[in-house]
């Protein structure tokens, strides 16, 4: 690896590898010359000599001959030709995030406490830690080795965070919540707030003081502007190697399965637990008190009012089963025609028996 440069918005390393090399990255099968010098990674359509790009779909395979790309990742059942060196692999577009990163790796940043920083005497760090200009870590915070602090962040007292954990910039986490290592927290993002908790008192409401914590587990990811809030009592969980979109909110004591996807807007409410490998597209909300099955998919948009069962496919608002909102989808713009039609026969229904009782 050598020095970096500024490329496509990021910062790229200066390398080189060769066509043999990028497959053992991927763990693919060249098909071609092996010696060939790859020194960046690109998209099918922009890729040019001395660039590696990956098709995955016919529409790209069809085209492919068209292409100036240095060469290839293609999914294992292509065989060619192609214009340049191939490499087979069960995962083209796996194989192409692996090597992005690599040639775009996340920003090092220098070990260290910023003057700006404003840390509490009694602060645990690890090694090489880096806490930037105008943070704040309260009191009985522990930071794990190599832990990243962005400018702006804020740490509540007795926060824990593990080690090569990231919190990006003007992310809060709020006193006593647990953070796992390897973790991703994005800009703007608020961890720890209180829950919605109001009792009625006359015409106003009383708040519910919320003593719990978050806890996020190894290997997650949260969002930019997201916010999850703490248990009212015990803890909301984020369990490990969850991914978040930006712009999602967690209630009070939910708890989110491994490896489960949560996509940009998605609002889960309080007391609800998500399985394992779950999948809530764009704006889907889920209601409180339910349970979302292992596996389980919420298409986008959907309200979900009750609980799903593992592997259901769920759509539209209210949630149903998918194949019968599809059916509903190329049904409802003949509704109109349709409603009409039986209006007609409604009226000749009426005709005749009106003849019969004469």
């Amino acid at each position: 690896m050598g020095q970096t440069e500024r490329g496509r918005g990021q910062e790229k390393v200066a390398m080189q590898l060769t066509v043999a090399d990028i497959a053992d990255i991927v763990g693919g099968v060249v098909i071609g010359d092996e010696q060939v010098q790859i020194c960046g990674v690109t998209v099918f359509e922009n890729a040019t000599v001395g660039e590696i790009t990956y098709v995955e779909n016919a529409r790209f395979l069809k085209g492919i001959d068209e292409s100036r790309a240095g060469a290839m990742i293609v999914p294992d059942h292509f065989n060619g030709p192609a214009p340049c060196p191939i490499i087979q692999t069960a995962n083209p577009r796996l194989g192409f995030a692996k090597l992005l990163a690599i040639f775009y790796p996340d920003k090092e940043h220098r070990p260290g406490i910023s003057p700006q920083a404003a840390c509490a005497a009694d602060i645990v760090t690890g090694q090489e830690v880096s806490i930037g200009a105008f943070v704040t870590v309260g009191q009985g915070v522990c930071l794990g080795d190599r832990v990243c602090l962005q400018p702006g962040a804020f740490i509540g007292d007795g926060v824990t965070i593990g080690a090569d954990t990231c919190i990006g910039p003007n992310v809060t986490i709020m006193e006593r919540c647990r953070i796992g290592r390897r973790v991703k927290i994005n800009a703007g993002t608020v961890i720890g707030s209180d829950g919605f908790g109001f009792v009625p008192d006359g015409d106003t409401y009383f708040k519910i003081q919320h003593t719990g914590i978050v806890q996020i587990d190894d290997d997650v990811e949260i969002g930019a502007n997201s916010a999850i809030d703490r248990g009212t009592f015990g803890k909301t969980h984020i369990c490990r190697g969850v991914k978040t979109d930006n712009l999602v909110h967690i209630a009070h004591n939910v708890r989110i399965g491994e490896d489960t996807l949560l996509v940009a807007q998605v609002g889960i409410a309080g007391s609800t637990t998500v399985g394992r490998h779950a999948i809530l597209a764009g704006q889907a909300g889920v209601g409180q008190h339910l349970t979302i099955g292992d596996n389980a998919i919420v298409g986008p948009q959907a309200g979900v009012p009750k609980s799903i069962e593992p592997g259901a496919v769920v759509s539209g608002t209210y949630a149903m089963p998918h194949k019968i909102w599809l059916r509903l989808q190329r049904i409802l713009p003949g509704l109109p025609a349709l409603v009409k039609r039986f209006e007609r026969l409604e009226k000749r229904l009426k005709m005749i028996e009106d003849e019969q009782d004469q």
